[in-house]
C-alpha cells in the first residue's frame, strides 16, 4: 500500500477474463463513500428507506425513475399550492392581515428544525453523516443556503401583503433565469447559446406578464424580484450540499436540521426589528388568549405544510437536481394562477396569458435540452461501462503512477 499524503492506493488481485494468473490494479479508496480514509467501517451516508428513493443512475429516463420523480413532483404541487394559498389568505390586504409575517414564518421555520433534528436524533444510526462538517464548510456552504433559503421565504411573504398571488407568481416564474446565472457562477451548468436562448424567451414572457399590471404595486414587485433572485441562489447551493459527497449532506432531513436552526434565528431577528410587536395589543390575533391560541395554531398548521413541502423539495434537488425542481416550479406556478384567478378572483388579461405562454415555451424548450443532455449521459455511461469491462489488468502500469505521485 502507498501513501503519498493526498491519496491511499491498495493493490487488490482482480481476475482477468482469459488469463487465470491474477492481475493487481491500483484501487483509490479516497473519499470512498461509506468508508473512512483510514480504512474504519462507517455507518452509510443514507437510510435505507432514503436509499429507495435514489434514482437508478445507470438508467435516468427509465419508466420507474419518471413515474418516481413525477410522485414527488405531484406532492410537492399539492403541499406548495396549500402553503401559497394559506399565506395569501392569512397576510392579504384585503383578507387576513396577520400583523406579524415574519413571525409567522419564525414559527415554520422553528418548527422545521424541530421536526427535523429530532428525527435525526432518533435514528441517529441512520441519518449519522460519515464526513464532519468543517466550520469553514459550515459558515461558508450552509449558512449562505440557509439565508438565501430565508430570504426567498420572507420576501416572497412580503410581497403577498400588497399584490396577488397572480401577479406574484408570474414574477416568480423567472426564477429559473437566476438559477442558471447561479449554476453557471457555481459550474454546475455549463454556459451555451441554447441556454441564452432560453432565458431571453423566458424573460420576454415575464415583461409581457408585468407591462399594464394594473395593480402595480413597486415594492411588492421589488420584493417578488429579490425572492426570485434568492431562490436562483439558494437552490444552486442547495444541490452543491446535496450532492457532493464531502460536505456528508446528501440526506434531505440532515440537511434540514443544519439550515432550518440558522433561518429561524436570522428571521427571528428580522422579526424583533420589523414586526408591530407593540400593537399586538390591539390586533384581533393576539388580544386575548383565545385569539393568541388559535393564531398559534394557525402559525403551526403552516409550519406543518411548510416542512412536508421544504422536504418534498430537498428529495426532488437530491434525486434529480436545482435545475429540475425550478422547472417543474414553473409548471406549478401555472396551476397557482389558475387557482388564484378562481379561488381569490385575480384579474387574468389577454397579455398575460401570452406572457405566461412564451414562459411556457421557454421551459419546455429547456426540459428538451436537459432530456437530450440526459440521454447522451446515459449512451457514454454504457459506452464507459462497457468499455471497462475489457481492460486487462495489465494495461495499469504501477511503476508510472508512482512517478506521477512523485510529481505532485
Amino acid at each position: 500500500m502507498q501513501s503519498n499524503g493526498r491519496e491511499t492506493e491498495a493493490n487488490f488481485p482482480i481476475h482477468v477474463d482469459g488469463n487465470e494468473s491474477e492481475k493487481c490494479e491500483p484501487l483509490s479508496i479516497e473519499n470512498k463513500p461509506g468508508r473512512n480514509i483510514d480504512g474504519d467501517d462507517c455507518e452509510p451516508l443514507h437510510s435505507d428507506d432514503y436509499n429507495s428513493l435514489q434514482l437508478d443512475a445507470k438508467n435516468p429516463l427509465s419508466t420507474a425513475n419518471v413515474l418516481k420523480t413525477l410522485f414527488f413532483i405531484l406532492v410537492w404541487y399539492i403541499f406548495s399550492l396549500l402553503l401559497t394559498l394559506y399565506n395569501k389568505t392569512l397576510l392579504g390586504d384585503h383578507l387576513g392581515r396577520f400583523p406579524a409575517p415574519l413571525l409567522m414564518n419564525t414559527v415554520h421555520f422553528t418548527m422545521q428544525a424541530v421536526l427535523s433534528n429530532l428525527i435525526t436524533w432518533i435514528w441517529s444510526s441512520r441519518f449519522q453523516p460519515c464526513v464532519t462538517m468543517t466550520w469553514k464548510d459550515y459558515l461558508t456552504k450552509v449558512v449562505p443556503t440557509a439565508l438565501g433559503t430565508a430570504l426567498d421565504i420572507n420576501l416572497s411573504n412580503a410581497s403577498l401583503v400588497s399584490i396577488s398571488v397572480t401577479f406574484a407568481t408570474m414574477c416568480k416564474s423567472g426564477s429559473p433565469i437566476f438559477l442558471l446565472l447561479f449554476a453557471f457562477a457555481f459550474r454546475l451548468e455549463a454556459p451555451s447559446f441554447k441556454l441564452s436562448g432560453i432565458i431571453l424567451i423566458i424573460s420576454v414572457g415575464i415583461l409581457l406578464t408585468v407591462a399594464k399590471e394594473t395593480e402595480f404595486e413597486l415594492w411588492g414587485f421589488i420584493f417578488v424580484m429579490l425572492a426570485s433572485v434568492m431562490s436562483g441562489f439558494r437552490w444552486s447551493m442547495t444541490q452543491i450540499l446535496l450532492q457532493r459527497e464531502a460536505y456528508g449532506l446528501k440526506n434531505p432531513f440532515t440537511l434540514m436540521s443544519y439550515v432550518t436552526p440558522v433561518m429561524a434565528i436570522v428571521t427571528l431577528m428580522l422579526s424583533l426589528g420589523l414586526d408591530p410587536w407593540k400593537e399586538f395589543a390591539s390586533n384581533g390575533y393576539f388580544n386575548s388568549i383565545w385569539h393568541v391560541t388559535r393564531s398559534s395554531l394557525l402559525m403551526l398548521f403552516g409550519g406543518a405544510l411548510a416542512f412536508c413541502m421544504v422536504l418534498t423539495e430537498y428529495i426532488l434537488v437530491s434525486v434529480t437536481s436545482a435545475v429540475t425542481v425550478t422547472v417543474a416550479g414553473v409548471v406549478k406556478e401555472a396551476v397557482t394562477i389558475l387557482v388564484a384567478v378562481f379561488y381569490f378572483h385575480d384579474k387574468f388579461t389577454w397579455l398575460k396569458g401570452i406572457g405566461l405562454i412564451i414562459i411556457m415555451i421557454g421551459v419546455s424548450l429547456f426540459n428538451w435540452y436537459k432530456y437530450l443532455k440526459l440521454q447522451q449521459k446515459s449512451s457514454e455511461d454504457k459506452v464507459v461501462s462497457a468499455q471497462s469491462t475489457t481492460v486487462p489488468g495489465k494495461y495499469v502500469i504501477l511503476e508510472e503512477m508512482d512517478e506521477d505521485d512523485g510529481q505532485r
